[in-house]
């Protein structure tokens, strides 16, 4: 580029995204004259789903702006917690993301969830189809066009990942309402209308049950319960909401 340059700065939390030299404060850049600042952003590693405001000499100023010789702009992190306004909170997690999202249902969080791969530009138009928030460790995906909205998972650890979505978007908990394998929402069942798909030792040890109104899947708080309950329990301290079932 042979353009007007300006000095650029990332809030500490965005600079893993961007090369090393850039990590340490301000840094100049040459820019085209002509690109909006929110490309120069993600041109330079940070996905817009990850920038807060855009400063420019201390002034807030859209994604759109198109920066002059000589500004000065700082690029803050996301407010936390952040508000998605347009739909009901919900997420879309793409296919390396299956503990996270079976965590976020078994606290009622409303998590949709890729089990095969179906490709960066098919996730980006459900998001947009279905108004939900991209979760995605794939930088790449979350800097598509067409998506509704995104956010980069920070950690590759399921209890880091959860503390970081409940953390960044403080969704209602409603923990033991959604069914961890296909997202649909539990109901109690009786036991004489489920008792076909039990086997024999759960029928004869359990009578509190719930279904699924998706997949039929049935419910009930056998051995693995607990550490199931330790998960919600943890989160509900941390974040609020209800534990019963």
């Amino acid at each position: 580029m042979n353009g007007p340059e300006i000095h650029i700065s990332f809030a500490p939390g965005l600079r893993l995204f961007v090369a090393a030299e850039r990590r340490a404060g301000r840094t100049r850049v040459t820019t085209d004259g002509v690109s909006s600042l929110g490309h120069v952003v993600e041109s330079l590693g940070v996905p817009l789903t990850e920038a807060g405001r855009l400063l420019v000499d201390g002034r807030p100023v859209d994604t759109s702006h198109v920066p002059a010789a000589g500004e000065t702009v700082e690029v803050e992190d996301v407010t936390r917690p952040q508000a998605v306004p347009g739909a009901p909170l919900r997420f879309l997690l793409d296919v390396h993301l299956g503990t996270l999202a079976r965590r976020l249902r078994l606290l009622g969080v409303d998590a949709a969830y890729e089990s095969e791969d179906i490709g960066d530009p098919a996730l980006a138009t459900r998001s947009a189809r279905e108004r939900r928030v991209m979760l995605s460790r794939d930088r790449g995906l979350l800097r598509r066009r067409e998506l509704w909205a995104g956010a980069y998972v920070y950690s590759d650890r399921p209890d880091e990942q959860l503390r970081d979505v409940l953390e960044r978007f403080a969704p209602p908990l409603a923990p033991w309402t959604r069914c961890t394998a296909c997202n649909g929402e539990l109901t109690e069942a009786d036991k004489d209308a489920v008792r076909e798909r039990l086997e024999q030792g759960t029928e004869k040890t359990y009578d509190v049950f719930a279904q699924c109104g998706e997949c039929g899947r049935v419910y009930w708080r056998g051995a693995h319960h607990s550490r199931l309950e330790a998960i919600v329990s943890e989160a509900v301290r941390e974040f609020g909401g209800a534990t019963a079932l």
